[in-house]
């Protein structure tokens, strides 16, 4: 079983004029859930590991996953699981959850502590600037690239030392046609595909995006709010490659993939992540700059 969860203030006071923040915490149909108020005073991972308790008897059990999309909560809910028997983890597509939180949003108005101030957004992140990858980590060639929808399911089952492809993101799971491109970026690594590739795997990589300015940029959307600049490029033949790996983006359903190798021979390859936008996603980053 998995528990979705969300802890962080809401646009709401108490009759003391304290801000309130909020637990949330639902399973993946909302079968289960569990809200309560407290205090900003009061919010710490103690009184989270309490309702965490409380929760668990409602449930009648512990949840395996406990699954938090906000930057800001994911420390102090690590500390209120520490000892019990269950494992955070960070995710940022959390359907359920977010629809709730939309929900709780346009329910607040309705009651005497809400504060109207400021335009509120109950699934937005605060997100840090990009921030340029390593030049030493990036290798010698990067390009945008496309594979059938076929023979990137082959590829998933070549011996590749870094590999993050879950069965939810397979082309198969997803419907698409073996013959559908499916579009990706390739580096060729050099020496460095093997550092490159562990690094991206520490960053958890979850989308590519092209962004079109002066000059063009390859972005890099990765753990809960990261975003890192993978490369820029003024030359109109690669803008081009890059607004057709955006429309084919939006043909395979937003399914792509980031593949590192350590040069073009096609023998040997280090690390291969399947990536997916949603329209979700796209709206997040587009509302938060």
């Amino acid at each position: 079983m998995l528990w979705q969860l969300d802890f962080y203030r809401r646009p709401l006071q108490d009759q003391e004029g304290n801000t309130l923040w909020e637990l949330l915490i639902c399973n993946e149909d909302r079968g289960f859930s569990y809200a309560e108020f407290c205090q900003q005073s009061a919010a710490s991972a103690p009184w989270v590991r309490s309702r965490l308790q409380k929760a668990r008897a409602l449930a009648g059990s512990w949840p395996s996953v406990i699954e938090v999309f906000r930057p800001q909560s994911i420390s102090l809910v690590e500390v209120a699981c520490r000892d019990l028997p269950v494992t955070v983890q960070p995710r940022r597509d959390l359907p359920a959850l977010k629809q709730w939180l939309r929900q709780r949003a346009a329910w607040y108005p309705s009651l005497d502590s809400y504060i109207d101030k400021a335009p509120y957004h109950p699934t937005a992140l605060e997100r840090p600037a990009p921030v340029p990858v390593a030049d030493h980590l990036m290798g010698e060639v990067w390009q945008f690239a496309a594979v059938s929808s076929n023979d990137l399911q082959r590829l998933i089952y070549e011996p590749i030392p870094i590999l993050s492809a879950s069965d939810e993101m397979m082309p198969l799971t997803l419907g698409l046609p073996s013959t559908l491109p499916i579009p990706g970026v390739i580096i060729d690594g050099g020496r460095q595909s093997m550092a490159l590739a562990q690094w991206l795997q520490s960053a958890r990589p979850v989308m590519l995006q092209y962004i079109a300015g002066m000059p063009d940029g390859l972005l890099l959307e990765a753990g809960l709010a990261d975003r890192w600049i993978m490369a820029t490029f003024e030359d109109e033949a690669v803008a081009v490659a890059a607004r057709t790996f955006t429309e084919r983006k939006l043909a395979a359903q937003g399914l792509h993939f980031l593949l590192v190798r350590p040069d073009n021979s096609g023998m040997t390859y280090t690390g291969l992540w399947l990536l997916r936008s949603t329209a979700g996603n796209e709206v997040e980053r587009l509302g938060n700059g």
